[in-house]
């Protein structure tokens, strides 16, 4: 669907909240947060969960903010924004505190849920991805986003099994009553599988654009152990398996390829990633499994 061939719009503004759960990277934040500024349709509502003062020390207090606090944990923080959220809006997007949007992002996302109203979830497209390796700066960031300049003319919108947790978007009504599960702690993993595969058990179709662009950071400061993570990397699969949000075979993929990542990297770990510590959990991950115990949450004690 090219911007020519964009379907007249119904008049309505889709009144959207953006959402940012966040723990101990408060100078980035604020830059990510003043970034929202340039895109062309900003949010009438910014929702920063957080947990304490020092999160967002120094945020600017900006009209159509609200900062809250809460227990730690992705999937917590996500909860109790989504309890703040007003009952009129229309879009809820989650983005990670270290992702950057072209400055069409959101008008992206709007573009596309008022062309197709089966759309009930929209994930990007990222131009670079530093969770693969040492990360971008936030200058870094800003300087790819540039470089791309324009998004792509046609509107291309795939379905996908599931949104990318950094940067996703949900018409409201399609995730009401709906609430991250807690039981995934920390940092989540596999938390935006469970809750895409929810929305799309309900009927909503979850779809990936090409024109919504961004970058994601991949910022290592404020993530958990290698070794809890490790544990998340084995556990949350199966777990997400058990609770059938997760295809058997897409489950051990993950696992396989997390786990032998980590055992052959482990020789000669990257210095941005605890690959020993990442082994050891997904061992210790092994043995609960083995055992019949699929606790998540036992992470959160490792």
């Amino acid at each position: 669907m090219s911007r020519k061939d964009s379907p007249p719009s119904s008049g309505k503004k889709l009144k959207t909240c953006l959402i940012f759960a966040t723990r101990g990277r408060a100078e980035l934040l604020n830059r990510v947060v003043a970034f929202v500024g340039t895109q062309t349709v900003e949010p009438e509502l910014i929702i920063v969960s957080c947990v304490s003062d020092e999160d967002v020390r120094d945020l600017p207090e900006l009209a159509g903010m609200l900062v809250i606090k809460g227990p730690p944990g992705l999937t917590r923080q996500r909860n109790n924004a989504l309890n703040h959220v007003p009952d009129d809006c229309d879009v809820v997007i989650f983005l990670d505190d270290d992702f950057l949007m072209h400055s069409r992002w959101i008008s992206e996302v709007h573009r596309v849920l008022e062309h197709d109203p089966a759309v009930a979830c929209v994930t990007g497209t990222l131009l670079a991805d530093g969770i693969h390796g040492p990360g971008y700066s936030f200058e870094e960031g800003k300087t790819i986003l540039a470089e791309k300049g324009e998004v792509p003319g046609d509107l291309i919108a795939a379905p996908t099994l599931c949104p990318y947790g950094c940067n996703m978007a949900f018409r409201a009504r399609s995730i009401a009553g709906l609430r991250f599960d807690e039981r995934l702690v920390l940092y989540g993993w596999q938390e935006d599988r469970d809750f895409g595969a929810k929305v799309w058990k309900r009927g909503g179709r979850v779809v990936r654009i090409n024109t919504a662009l961004g970058v994601h950071l991949g910022t290592k400061g404020g993530r958990v152990s290698g070794r809890r993570l490790g544990y998340s990397q084995v556990v949350n699969p199966f777990y997400l398996v058990r609770n059938k949000t997760m295809p058997l075979r897409i489950a051990l993929d993950h696992v396989f390829r997390n786990v032998v990542s980590n055992a052959v990297r482990s020789l000669a770990p990257e210095p941005w990633i605890d690959r020993r510590g990442r082994l050891s959990g997904n061992l210790i991950g092994f043995w609960d499994f083995a055992r019949g115990r699929l606790t998540p949450e036992r992470a959160e004690k490792l």
